[in-house]
């Protein structure tokens, strides 16, 4: 495996601090039984089941222990678990995005430490780079659960229909790929702009090619977006765009909920790619119309941006985790330590068809297109998490919106820039 760079946001961001919560829901009762709270983001289909079944088997396990579970939709996630954690009222296990978010819990003190609470299994079967996105000053806040490296998911079939040979590498070989596509009848590129995130993401994987590694860590720590290679960044989204390469109504296209959706429409054959997270594997599989993998998708890297300042092959991932609150529980670290077992860890890659980080789940691993996934993480020279992660809920939620307002043609490149950097001043 390459030596490579991590942009740990959670390391590099000034987190304002926020309320101290107080108690979690949970505790112990005075009888020597435990309850606690976990929030998750899959509320449908096979994700949802595994946390009923690895909830269920835990409490098996830990007689005295019960968990309740709350499936909350992924859009409203961050929202609610910022209201709860500063009302004093948050889940005493919830889902970890890291970045600057997370960097935001650890200044108020929401977050248990983890530090020398692993088990010998997670420390010898979790590579310390999943350890990483989720530690900040020395100190790990959650565990690492699945890696979820960005990149464009696509149906082979219409590839090979619309005469696509092969896969696009620069933005010229996209833009001939998109006609390809609009000749069979087909939307070529499906965006969810109506969740904002999505529509983000070609942004931020702009901004990863046309700026250095340099410039993304030093931003983190300025939260100033005035190097040049924003504007080019967002330049280089205006002028894919007016290709007009994305679904119609993609402005109110959500990413994620029912057939209509633009993972959807990349299960239903409605559109050739979409770019998105490694996640996206087993959303697309609950939507097709037998609920089963699509067989046909593939996937490949963001194209390259010629005269860009990024490193060639850098790439962007998230690294899902769960953390604990600060108050929680000792039994939560013990469900933590569970979450990294390699049985539980297969099993979660059944559900979401997405790489996990315990090595030996990995091996079990069959698809060719997560194999490729996790060659080009692995061989990446550089890997930052998403950009709205790394600069935190503030300025992340502004940079997805101004996004959209471009894509929508209410500003132009120039005034997402403006924009980003007013999110930022007002702190």
């Amino acid at each position: 495996m390459k030596a490579r760079k991590l942009l740990a946001g959670t390391a590099l961001v000034a987190a304002g601090a926020l309320a101290l919560g107080g108690c979690t829901a949970g505790g112990d009762s005075g009888d020597g039984s435990v309850t606690m709270t976990l929030w998750h983001n899959s509320t449908t289909g096979p994700g949802q089941q595994f946390w009923v079944d690895t909830v269920a088997d835990f409490e098996a396990e830990n007689p005295g222990v019960t968990i309740e579970i709350q499936a909350i939709q992924n859009e409203d996630l961050d929202g609610k678990l910022q209201t709860a954690l500063n009302s004093g009222d948050a889940p005493d296990i919830f889902l970890q995005r890291g970045g600057g978010k997370m960097a935001a819990m650890v200044a108020a003190g929401q977050l248990k430490d983890l530090t020398g609470k692993l088990s010998d299994t997670a420390t010898s079967e979790i590579s310390a780079g999943s350890f990483s996105a989720n530690s900040l000053d020395g100190k790990l806040w959650a565990m690492p659960i699945a890696v979820l490296p960005g990149g464009l998911f696509y149906s082979q079939d219409l590839f090979d229909q619309a005469g696509i040979t092969e896969n696009p590498t620069t933005f010229d070989e996209l833009d001939t790929a998109v006609s390809q596509l609009k000749d069979i009848g087909v939307a070529p590129v499906a965006v969810g702009a109506k969740d904002a995130w999505p529509a983000a993401f070609w942004y931020y994987f702009s901004a990863l090619r046309e700026c250095s590694p340099e410039t993304l860590a030093s931003t983190a720590e300025s939260l100033v977006f005035d190097d040049d290679c924003w504007l080019r960044a967002a330049e280089d989204v205006a002028d894919f765009a007016a290709t007009e390469p994305f679904n119609q109504g993609f402005l109110t296209t959500s990413a994620q909920q029912g057939a209509g959706s633009s993972a959807g429409l990349l299960a239903n054959h409605q559109a050739g790619m979409e770019l998105m997270g490694a996640w996206n594997p087993g959303v697309i599989a609950s939507l097709t119309p037998d609920q089963k993998p699509l067989p046909d998708l593939a996937w490949f890297p963001f194209p390259e941006i010629d005269g860009g300042d990024g490193e060639p092959g850098s790439i962007l991932a998230g690294v899902d985790g769960y953390s604990c609150h600060v108050d929680a529980p000792d039994a939560c670290v013990d469900f933590l330590n569970y979450l990294a077992t390699s049985d539980v860890q297969k099993a979660y890659y059944a559900a979401y068809n997405a790489p996990v980080v315990n090595t030996v789940a990995q091996e079990v691993i069959t698809e060719p297109y997560l194999k490729q996934i996790l060659e080009a993480y692995n061989a990446a020279p550089f890997v930052s998490p998403w950009l709205d992660t790394v600069y935190g809920q503030n300025v992340g939620n502004a940079l997805n919106v101004a996004v959209v307002d471009l894509l929508a043609g209410k500003t132009d490149p120039a005034g997402l820039v403006d924009a980003v950097n007013a999110a930022a001043a007002k702190g």
